[in-house]
């Protein structure tokens, strides 16, 4: 159990661009104010067609229009008209999940060519890995003047986080999991460390131990580096708890349903690694995982118990279902002996921050406010929605501990996601920058370039932010 399934490999193949063709069906894209202008160009057959059905180009309709035998000579699509409030910049992703198989090109301006053909690659994935899928998919040419290299690069990256968070615990568990951190490492040229079971009291990991000791497959922590030495460091560390019963204080059934996403943090951790290290980027790039299943036996650990951290810190578990904090403050305080300039870790650490802002928008927390300027900017440019939340000050006491330094919750019903970023905030002291993303990693419903599933949430954006932070163009110039 837990080990990778040779019958069932690969889960997935990602979306490709198609080759230039000049034979591919057009794509028209019309909204309610261009759609006469629109019109006006196109042949008399295809006027006639749209009259005939009565179509209007509302946002997200499609209309195919027949050509000669069983051809389609043109499609057309409907976009929000300019300026309309919440705009989605992938809603011509829709086309590659209604339209048959076929070669497609963009005929006219959709309004971001580059956002509108990475949503037709990332609404194309399928997980085809328990239910072979051979229908085939329509495929996109390149729209021109887009980096169509990175956008498939991008695309590949958010196919892998996908595949891991909706494989099921029992093939995606600790093993596997390390499996899939040692084979990115592999596959980019470098080496993974891993510390695994009793070694991790030896190497003082006792909260990642404390966690995962009760589960099979014992708790471990992944760990590899990558690019030069000397250049600027980014660390990326990810949460990778395969399935959380909730421990002791055992999640209601509703509550575990979905629980194999509980290591959405580190695939998207291993998704932003691999857009990194695919795009060569002039850094010293880090990537942590600590990897554990919190399940129940005789040995697990219990609410009230008090354990040492890797920095000297004690805690008390005031709840077990608290475990994610507790696994990521070895990984960052680990991360932070070697002071990289940015320190990023991503988790689906509460249900709290689903409370406040929903599914589909992370909150992230920060102290560096021109970072978290960087971050909201990059955000709405590649429409990969996150929210800065504050580390309150005066929340912080909430977690002191009465006969430990701190408890692992604060013992309210209230800000949880604040207490727990407050809770990590204690275990980071000498990086430049530290960023915690609160992500949910969960599709719940199907959206245009969003397949219901597992998700990679902020890994999107910050590859855009770190290309621009640390890309070839910047390390050319002088550090401040």
């Amino acid at each position: 159990m837990g080990q990778p399934n040779p019958e069932r490999e690969p889960p997935t193949m990602p979306a490709q661009f198609a080759k230039a063709d000049a034979s591919a069906c057009p794509i028209w894209f019309a909204s309610t104010d261009s759609w006469g202008d629109l019109l006006a160009q196109l042949p008399p057959q295809t006027r006639a067609h749209a009259a005939m059905l009565a179509y209007e180009p509302k946002p997200g309709r499609h209309l195919i229009v027949p050509g000669p035998g069983s051809a389609i000579a043109c499609v057309i699509f409907g976009l929000e008209t300019a300026g309309a409030r919440g705009r989605d910049p992938f809603l011509p992703g829709k086309l590659a999940t209604v339209l048959p198989e076929g070669t497609y090109a963009f005929a006219n301006a959709a309004d971001d060519a580059g956002l509108a053909a990475l949503g037709w690659l990332l609404a194309s994935y399928r997980f085809t890995r328990y239910r072979p899928n051979s229908t085939g998919l329509p495929q996109l040419v390149a729209p021109g003047g887009v980096d169509a290299a990175r956008l498939q690069r991008i695309a590949d990256a958010m196919a892998l986080a996908r595949d891991l968070v909706n494989t099921p615990a029992n093939d995606m568990g600790p093993d596997a999991l390390e499996a899939a951190v040692a084979g990115l490492a592999k596959t980019h040229g470098t080496a993974c460390r891993v510390v695994r079971g009793a070694e991790l009291l030896a190497q003082n990991f006792p909260l990642v131990h404390a966690v995962g000791r009760a589960a099979t497959q014992e708790p471990r922590i992944a760990d590899f580096s990558w690019g030069p030495e000397h250049a600027p460091k980014v660390t990326l560390v990810g949460k990778g708890v395969c399935f959380d019963t909730g421990g002791l204080n055992i999640k209601p059934d509703a509550g575990m349903l979905i629980m194999k996403k509980d290591m959405g943090g580190a695939a998207t951790a291993l998704a932003l690694a691999t857009m990194i290290m695919g795009a060569k980027l002039p850094v010293r790039l880090r990537v942590i995982v600590p990897i554990v299943e919190n399940s129940i036996a005789a040995d697990a650990f219990r609410p009230g118990d008090i354990y040492p951290s890797r920095k000297g810190l004690s805690v008390e578990i005031g709840n077990t279902d608290a475990e994610g904090r507790l696994i990521l403050a070895d990984a960052l305080a680990w991360a932070d002996e070697d002071k990289p300039e940015l320190l990023l870790d991503f988790a689906t650490l509460t249900g709290a921050a689903r409370v406040a802002l929903g599914p589909d928008l992370p909150p992230f927390y920060t102290m560096d406010g021109q970072l978290a300027a960087d971050i909201a900017r990059h955000s709405a440019a590649c429409h990969d929605p996150v929210w800065r939340m504050p580390l309150w000050d005066a929340y912080d006491s909430l977690l002191d501990g009465k006969i430990s330094h701190l408890n692992n919750i604060s013992g309210g019903p209230f800000a949880g996601s604040i207490t727990a970023a407050l809770f990590l905030r204690r275990f980071v002291e000498h990086a430049g920058a530290w960023v915690h993303f609160d992500i949910y990693g969960w599709n719940p419903s199907t959206k245009p370039g969003r397949p219901e599933g597992g998700e990679s949430q902020a890994a999107r954006l910050l590859f855009g932010l770190i290309e621009e932070r640390f890309g070839a163009a910047a390390s050319a110039k002088p550090l401040a």
